[in-house]
């Protein structure tokens, strides 16, 4: 992992995604959360605070170890029981059927290999589980995809390996039964990173 990954990007991550205009969306997508809970790409800690109190337990998971120490401050202010680990989310070492739930948050984009995570999310979760998530990627706007796959090279250097080009319904549709799905531009955002994939995706039971 670069010098940059580890002691820069953590602290450009913290301050973009703090920003009070997500804080909404976080919150509509951890209302349904419950029981056993894992979240991947937990980065600093932002959706501690949005949990509900149905949650039994948290184990959060991301692969970068300086978001890792950013976080330790709202670990320490929280009263949830929270398993915190530096893992990829491409290779979980948790048992089949363990997780009730699910949570990604603006972490599909930057998944190397988002397809295999996808699988592991799946395996994890037990039957009639749930993945929450919300994530920005692909518009259905010709001319706003156009932009997005020009600036593409660009972000993944600045957002350390962040997509804006991904089509993250496809990506989950390929393998959930059941998902729903909403589309639709964040306010204040830029189109080309601005539009957001949120929704709920169901584990055949």
């Amino acid at each position: 992992m670069s010098f940059y990954s580890r002691n820069i990007f953590p602290y450009l991550l913290d301050w973009a995604m703090a920003d009070a205009n997500f804080a909404k969306y976080r919150q509509q997508v951890l209302a349904n959360v419950t029981g056993d809970v894992l979240e991947i790409g937990f980065g600093t800690g932002l959706n501690l605070s949005y949990y509900p109190d149905s949650v039994v337990k948290l184990v959060a998971v991301d692969a970068n170890p300086g978001v890792h120490r950013l976080a330790q401050k709202r670990l320490q202010a929280t009263s949830m029981t929270v398993d915190h680990r530096v893992l990829n989310g491409e290779n979980l070492p948790m048992a089949d059927h363990c997780f009730d739930s699910v949570v990604s948050t603006w972490t599909l984009c930057s998944i190397s290999q988002v397809e295999q995570a996808l699988k592991e999310i799946y395996r994890v979760l037990k039957p009639g589980g749930r993945f929450f998530f919300i994530e920005h990627g692909l518009s259905r706007e010709p001319e706003v995809q156009v932009w997005q796959n020009r600036l593409n090279p660009i972000q993944k250097v600045i957002g350390d390996g962040c997509h804006l080009n991904r089509n993250i319904r496809q990506l989950v549709e390929a393998q959930f039964e059941t998902v729903d799905l909403k589309e639709f531009y964040a306010e204040k955002e830029p189109k080309f990173i601005g539009y957001l994939y949120q929704g709920t995706a169901t584990k055949a039971a």
